[in-house]
């Protein structure tokens, strides 16, 4: 066993203890843990097994060590900062970007005589350029653990404050550009020749490709590459840097000395250029010391360097542990040490019993084999990161990668060219860069076709294939410790498994009368409405439209429903509306029903463009009748945008009734109220998500519900629901269910 791995795991175990139980413990962990180091050296002469645990229990010791003294070297002093309001200047590192409420720039801020990096979110769309300094007065925010707000994911990147102007910050533009400025202005420029010289689609790929930068990614194009299982493509990582290597040290004739001194700097740079990413870093060093290791003459060993790229990036940030980007990066190498080449050889292994073979055959079935074993071993590891994580497990991603991995290196390699060219000839470079297009329309159209294979993915939002997965992965431990081993014993398990919790993942859900599903999606909503075999979805939208999407998508999906019977869009608004045009992309619709509201036009015609369904645009009350479910639409009272104009829906059976109401207040209830009979209900959705204008006592009154449901984002700014709404709430007998205690809410009858 390798003493430096060993080391690693206990370094990195302590790097993850401390940073999710962070707390006074780790000192005193530390004592206890080199007590134990001092007691198994005492014993390793006589048990030499003891060594082993004593290189793990050392490094666990050394790595809370590290972590104490990080956490008092570079986090004192921005924990001291967290919640106070002073006048600072920050200088831009990179380029600052829009948000939804002006911009965002990552810096630095000098506090105590000491430089610590520092993201601010502005007021103003004026651009920042790296080097320009940002004055004002900002309240600054901690993102690590021990401040007075819950920690944030920029603290795995370093950055341990965020800061929020508190008035007008002034931007003062840098004069001369520091030398440490430069990979963010060589990245910005790179990406503008991009851009220039290729076809807007194949420039956003190639964007992606080169330099992680997936902001020209639409939503349909990611979700398809998630999907099919190749989202590592666009986003730099370890098959990038061997890529990039590959070309210098062909170019430099694989003279070994020379690749050592020109292609370290060039990794480097690259490094650098990409904003240093967790999967790029491991790459880099990784890369490094095999090229060492060629101009030293001495053996690699891939475990090692792994184990010491952990260390090497721990060293930096322990607080590195919690990144996703990291744990997937080392999760991949893990798996391809581990079962990559186990995984090959029994792929390979029938061609030497099958006969006589055609070389082309034999050629074409190692180069299969050598592509899938290195993703089926990647995937070992990391599924169960990207299940929790992302809520998604891809069945074709194999196969994905298979297809278009040969073809990445020679896009790469494409686009290189095209820029380079571009410094002589844009002419030139933009006809390359039409041919260098083709691979890229292939690497799209494939992940499309594969993303919309059925089941091409499953989703953990459904507990079936949570227990699915759960269930291979104690198939797979008991394959391991086996000593006669039957892989096509543990594939038949493993489907036999997968398509038995698919059967009750798609059954269940028809074992109901009735059921109403009121999604988590943070500060939004989004109803699922299922009876008598139809469902209908009431809204889309949420804290983001993607995620809103993604989580209503998935939730669907996971019950075998991959076309709705209607969707109906109460108003216009982000939180109701804004997932509707990218949940249309997965899931198609019979029915598209609109509130018809002149000043909307443009919102509304977006979403009939995404359907091939009917569109009913509500101008007055319309009644759906099926089986036995009556769904009552109340149109809006006049033709102009506002909560008050919500659409309001009365679904009612004979065993349940539920009332929704969309973002209307006081006015747009009484309206309802003085226009309608509306009949006891058993569930009433919360107005405006708990808005202390909405849910008035009168609508609770007419409605009796027994049930109340609040649509609403943990800890959002809105201060949503109000107290005086659970107070009427409380007083009118609802038992109240909320999406921001509860989770996702069911009813079913």
């Amino acid at each position: 066993m390798r003493k430096l791995v060993l080391f690693a795991i206990g370094f990195a175990a302590a790097s993850f203890a401390g940073s999710i139980l962070y707390g006074d413990w780790i000192l005193l962990g530390t004592v206890i843990a080199l007590l134990i180091v001092g007691s198994l050296a005492a014993l390793r002469a006589r048990f030499p097994m003891c060594k082993f645990s004593l290189l793990l229990i050392l490094g666990f010791a050394v790595g809370l060590f590290w972590f104490f003294l990080y956490d008092n070297l570079f986090v004192l002093v921005p924990r001291v900062a967290d919640g106070q309001t002073i006048s600072v200047t920050i200088e831009a590192s990179d380029y600052s970007y829009k948000t939804d409420y002006g911009s965002a720039l990552e810096g630095t801020v000098t506090l105590n005589d000491k430089q610590y990096r520092v993201k601010a979110y502005l007021q103003t769309t004026e651009e920042a350029a790296p080097g320009d300094k940002v004055t004002g007065v900002f309240r600054l925010r901690l993102t690590t653990d021990g401040g007075a707000e819950d920690p944030t994911s920029h603290r795995t990147e370093g950055i341990f404050l965020l800061a929020y102007p508190v008035g007008s910050a002034v931007i003062q533009k840098s004069e001369e550009v520091a030398w440490r400025h430069y990979p963010a202005i060589w990245r910005r420029q790179l990406l503008d020749q991009i851009y220039m010289v290729f076809p807007e689609q194949a420039g956003n790929f190639a964007a992606a490709l080169l330099l992680g930068e997936r902001s020209g990614i639409d939503y349909e194009t990611d979700t398809a590459f998630r999907i099919s299982g190749i989202s590592h493509i666009i986003a730099v990582s370890g098959l990038h840097v061997s890529i990039l290597f590959g070309l210098v040290y062909t170019l430099l004739a694989r003279r070994r000395v020379l690749s050592c001194l020109i292609g370290i700097p060039v990794l480097i740079l690259f490094a650098a250029v990409a904003g240093f990413t967790p999967s790029i870093t491991r790459a880099c060093i990784m890369q490094s010391l095999m090229l060492l290791s060629m101009v030293l003459e001495r053996e690699y060993d891939p475990p090692t360097s792994l184990a010491f790229s952990v260390l090497v990036m721990l060293a930096i940030n322990p607080l590195t542990i919690l990144s996703v980007s990291f744990q997937l990066s080392v999760g991949c190498m893990l798996g391809i040490f581990l079962f990559s080449e186990r995984i090959r050889l029994w792929m390979t292994k029938p061609l030497g019993k099958s006969g006589r073979k055609s070389k082309f055959v034999t050629k074409l079935w190692h180069g299969i084999a050598a592509s899938a074993s290195v993703s089926m071993s990647a995937s070992l590891v990391t599924t169960p990161l990207v299940a929790y994580y992302f809520g998604c497990v891809s069945l074709v991603g194999v196969a994905t990668n298979v297809l278009i991995i040969w073809v990445i290196s020679f896009i790469f390699y494409g686009i290189i060219l095209c820029l380079v060219i571009s410094a002589f000839s844009m002419w030139l470079a933009s006809i390359l860069a039409w041919v260098a297009s083709v691979p890229i329309a292939f690497v799209l159209m494939t992940a499309k076709f594969m993303a919309d294979l059925p089941m091409a993915a499953v989703y953990t939002s459904n507990a079936y294939t949570t227990v699915w997965l759960c269930g291979a992965y104690v198939m797979v431990m008991i394959f391991l410790m086996q000593k006669n081993k039957q892989p096509k014993l543990l594939l038949t398990c493993i489907v036999f498994l997968f398509l038995l919790s698919q059967l009750f993942a798609w059954f269940e859900p028809m074992q109901d009368d009735f059921r109403i599903t009121m999604l988590d999606v943070g500060q939004g909503q989004s109803i699922l409405l299922q009876s008598d075999g139809k469902t209908f979805l009431v809204d889309c939208g949420g804290d983001d439209e993607e995620d809103s999407a993604d989580i209503t998508a998935e939730a669907l999906l996971s019950q075998g429903i991959s076309r709705l019977d209607g969707i109906i869009v109460t108003h216009y608004d982000a939180d109701h509306a804004g997932g509707v045009a990218h949940l249309l992309t997965r899931i198609n619709t019979d029915r598209l029903i609109l509130p018809r509201v002149e000043d909307e036009k443009e919102t509304a015609n977006i979403l009939t463009n995404k359907t091939t369904g009917v569109v009913d645009y509500v101008q007055q009350d319309v009644v759906y009748e099926f089986g036995s479910t009556k769904m009552t639409i109340f149109a809006p009272f006049n033709y102009y945008s506002g909560n008050e104009n919500s659409i309001c829906i009365l679904f009612q059976r004979e065993e349940c009734g539920i009332l929704i109401t969309g973002d209307r207040g006081e006015l747009g209830e009484s309206v309802l109220l003085r226009e309608h009979v509306i009949p006891q209900v058993d569930l009433l959705v919360a107005g405006h998500h708990g808005s202390a204008g909405s849910t008035t006592s009168a609508l609770l009154e007419a409605a009796s519900p027994q049930i109340a449901l609040i649509s609403v984002g943990e800890d959002n700014r809105y201060g949503h629901p109000s107290d005086k709404v659970i107070s009427r709430l409380q007083e009118a007998g609802c038992e109240i269910y909320r999406t921001d205690i509860h989770g996702t809410i069911i009813f079913r009858g």
